[in-house]
């Protein structure tokens, strides 16, 4: 099975000086994604969770939402002529009445590190309608003194990215700030795929108690995925795109972004945002 990390030659140049050493590198490889035996998806991915990426992907997709509706999640043979098991193939069977979508060339997605989209025919195939709408009743309420607190704490529990520098972490944390589960990958997507497919098999979905902490941006991707899980608060430590804010207005999500330190701005849902001064206007 691939490794999380790698280890490769390199020339490294301080202050003039010139050595050569082994530097441990982040480990990528493709990842197929098959249902009932059918190819769907192919993602670049750091090995590891596979499964639970698998399951959370199909959540993203529209496809599950409940553990109940997977029967199986295996490795099959690979593409290779002797028919060795790579590890880079996973099956998803669905369980027995559930409903196969068609699964067409406007469906089918490579996905990349960096953005999970790729391959869609428009927006509108990404807008799925969500089986766990945002419904936190009585709303999620989070400090921004809370939120400041999350990047140190997700960034403490890195473990590869402290080997690597190169990989993206997305974490569950309760609404009280407690690390609940979290989950590295060369891609955020995939780190969120693995996330919310951890708690389908687990039976924590919907997440209607959480807030999703991810390093880096916030795509439009990242919010469906925190719709589609039921996630009320998504926090990025870099930028929003126009297209994630207006989606989180429309679903009910609160979404934070460039969470940094005591600073943060609020997009969308600040209901769930107990503010001690009330907002002015510059």
């Amino acid at each position: 099975m691939g490794r999380v990390t790698e280890r490769r030659r390199t020339i490294r140049i301080r202050d003039g000086v010139v050595t050569t050493r082994p530097d441990t590198l982040v480990a990528e490889e493709p990842l197929e994604i098959r249902l009932n035996g059918k190819p769907l998806a192919i993602t670049m991915r750091t090995p590891g969770d596979d499964f639970a990426l698998a399951a959370g992907f199909l959540v993203s997709e529209g496809v599950i939402g409940e553990g109940s509706e997977v029967q199986s999640i295996v490795y099959c043979a690979g593409a290779t002529a002797d028919g060795v098991n790579t590890y880079n193939v996973v099956d998803v069977k669905l369980a027995p009445g559930v409903a196969v979508p068609d699964i067409t060339l406007e469906r089918n997605v490579y996905t990349t590190s960096s953005c999970g989209l790729c391959g869609k025919a428009s927006l509108d195939a990404v807008r799925t309608t969500t089986r766990h709408p945002v419904a936190d009743t009585p709303p999620v309420r989070v400090t921004p003194e809370l939120l400041a607190a999350l990047p140190d704490r997700l960034r403490e529990a890195q473990r590869v990215f402290d080997r690597t520098g190169g990989l993206h972490a997305a974490a569950l944390f309760s609404p009280e700030g407690e690390l609940v589960d979290i989950r590295e990958d060369v891609g955020r997507h995939n780190a969120v795929d693995k996330l919310v497919g951890r708690a389908l098999t687990d039976g924590r979905l919907p997440l209607t108690r959480s807030i999703l902490l991810v390093s880096g941006r916030a795509s439009f991707e990242l919010a469906q995925k925190a719709v589609m899980a039921g996630i009320p608060v998504l926090a990025a430590v870099s930028a929003p795109s126009s297209l994630a804010v207006d989606l989180a207005a429309e679903s009910g999500l609160t979404l934070v972004g460039f969470l940094r330190g005591a600073s943060m701005n609020v997009y969308a849902g600040d209901h769930r945002v107990a503010l001690d001064a009330p907002v002015g206007r510059s």
